[in-house]
């Protein structure tokens, strides 16, 4: 696959989660808020994660560049659902 097709499907791949997580958004109701919000906050950290691996080319980088960025965006999701859960509890 070429440079230029993978990043259009990446691109076009974001866009449909961008639309998705609106979708997520506008149908929350009180008993599904908060797992609407995680949701939002795993599609809104893939993203992230898609956007670091492919337009900032990480997925050429040295393995500890790439795995210290893995290792983030993993943590900033375990970070944000638990803020999520204690705050609701």
């Amino acid at each position: 696959m070429t440079a230029t097709r993978r990043v259009t499907l990446v691109w076009v791949l974001l866009l449909v989660l961008t639309f998705g997580s609106f979708l997520v958004g506008v149908e929350q109701g009180a008993g599904f808020a908060s797992v609407g919000a995680v949701i939002i906050v795993g599609i809104a950290l893939f993203k992230v994660r898609l956007i670091g691996i492919h337009f900032m080319d990480l997925r050429v980088a040295p393995r500890a560049l790439r795995a210290l960025f893995e290792g983030y965006v993993l943590a900033v999701f375990v970070v944000l659902v638990a803020l999520d859960i204690f705050v609701r509890a």
